[in-house]
């Protein structure tokens, strides 16, 4: 197998450079990665890989006025059409930038509601892959693809723009092309899919079913159930280290419980510094039991500076900002992992008593190690930053819903609340315990260790 990596982001180099799948694709053959990190980061992520891996750089791929009105209106279109509560949220949301791009902007989503149906939006999507196929991004592939000859494409991350031009190219030349659909929420909260795919990688039967209704044209043979690499290393029991040389390095207290409170972004969370005060408040008052002690991770793509009133009104606070480089500030696709922060996430979620979160991807992290989550879902502002409760905000998201339907997770939606959960389940960890399980079962369908083996198993069933 001659293999062609598109690596978009940070996300797919937690995925599949700096977890197993790589070192497992190269026993099949060459790798030609094509990424967007840094290339100081390329030897880092080439130890011991040698030339069995091929690094260059994606080329910077930049909009024409045609391709970006035919891309957002695609985007657009899907969103009318699938029209889930997620979706109907990110079409409300203002449009910025500049009066031109404004324009371009109004006018795809008045194409994209014109065209919300299975038929427009595969025309949509035809017109913007002829706008784009006689860009020189994709010529520039297409040379590059006749060198090379790989057996197969695959991309890490669906939905980046930049892997549109890499793909044209290679099914202009007759490559199978194939993505992994990397997160739980994007097939009913995100717009349309970057590319039009040969394969698609999914987590789970449950994500393949998803697929399968919002893109009624992909064909079900095409869909393989991979599970996600992301959680493979909770598998390694290598990484872990012991309890008291965890608790030892994050500077906290062995013999009391550990809260961990799992950041969003600025702009999906905007009240989690509020939300980590009122809990520290909590703490200081007696009113939650055992004394916890609050470890406070933000989001990766968050640089943290948010949290800094929070941190100096309560010191008492562990704040941990993740090992992820901000290569290009503000840009959340050039956020770049270390590989000690996978180690570090590891152990964590496997020390932690308890993880706190507003509707968080990390629930799923502490519901695989079998440790109780609440969920934030109150708001400190009035009136909200969203215009309604977040209980009936991010809680009515389809992706989440499972969350709720099964109990995997109690919600707090008052203070008061988080104080009942809390304390109901430091004094007995196990309950909920089958509604978590249940989760898991639901969104991942590859055990533990096994995904990146299994997605070079499938790579490798596609180049036949």
């Amino acid at each position: 197998m001659e293999l062609l990596l598109l690596i978009p982001d940070g996300v797919g180099v937690r995925n599949f450079i700096l977890g197993s799948f790589l070192r497992q694709a190269v026993e099949k053959g060459q790798v030609y990665a094509l990424h967007v990190f840094p290339e100081n980061l390329v030897t880092t992520h080439s130890d011991g890989l040698g030339p069995k891996v091929q690094w260059q750089p994606l080329v910077p791929y930049g909009d024409k006025p045609l391709s970006f009105t035919l891309r957002n209106a695609l985007s657009y279109a899907q969103m009318y059409w699938a029209d889930t509560q997620a979706m109907r949220y990110n079409r409300s949301l203002p449009i910025s930038g500049s009066w031109r791009t404004r324009t371009a902007v109004h006018t795809a989503q008045l194409v994209g509601r014109a065209a919300a149906s299975a038929r427009g939006i595969g025309m949509l999507d035809r017109w913007h892959c002829s706008a784009v196929d006689r860009m020189p991004e994709v010529e520039h592939y297409r040379r590059l693809l006749k060198e090379i000859k790989p057996s197969v494409l695959f991309c890490s991350h669906q939905r980046p723009p930049i892997i549109l031009p890499p793909v044209l190219a290679a099914k202009s030349l007759g490559i199978p092309t194939a993505t992994f659909i990397f997160s739980w929420d994007n097939l009913t909260s995100k717009g349309r899919i970057a590319a039009p795919f040969d394969h698609y990688m999914v987590w789970s039967e449950h994500m393949r079913r998803e697929l399968l209704r919002y893109y009624p044209d992909v064909s079900p043979e095409k869909i393989h159930i991979v599970g996600t690499p992301q959680f493979d290393p909770y598998a390694n029991e290598k990484m872990l280290w012991s309890r008291e040389e965890f608790f030892s390095r994050v500077g906290a207290d062995p013999s009391r419980p550990l809260i961990c409170y799992s950041g969003g972004d600025a702009g999906t969370c905007p009240e989690d510094p509020e939300h980590v005060g009122v809990l520290l408040e909590l703490i200081r008052a007696g009113r939650i039991k055992e004394n916890p002690q609050i470890l406070l991770r933000p989001m990766p793509v968050d640089d943290g500076s948010r949290y800094s009133n929070v941190r100096r009104n309560y010191p008492e606070l562990i704040y941990l900002q993740p090992t992820w480089l901000h290569t290009e500030p503000g840009d959340w696709s050039r956020v770049m992992p270390l590989l000690e922060d996978l180690q570090f996430l590891a152990n964590l979620t496997h020390y932690a008593d308890l993880n706190v979160n507003l509707a968080s991807t990390m629930t799923l992290d502490f519901a695989i190690h079998d440790k109780p989550i609440v969920n934030i879902a109150f708001d400190v502002a009035s009136p909200p930053p969203f215009g309604k409760p977040l209980w009936d905000y991010y809680y009515r998201f389809e992706h989440y819903r499972p969350v709720v339907e099964l109990g995997a997770a109690r919600f707090a939606r008052s203070p008061e609340e988080l104080v009942t959960h809390i304390d109901a389940y430091l004094e007995n960890p196990s309950l909920d315990r089958d509604n978590r399980r249940r989760l898991v079962e639901l969104e991942v369908g590859v055990p533990l260790g096994q995904s990146g083996q299994r997605i070079v198993e499938v790579l490798g069933a596609i180049t036949l």
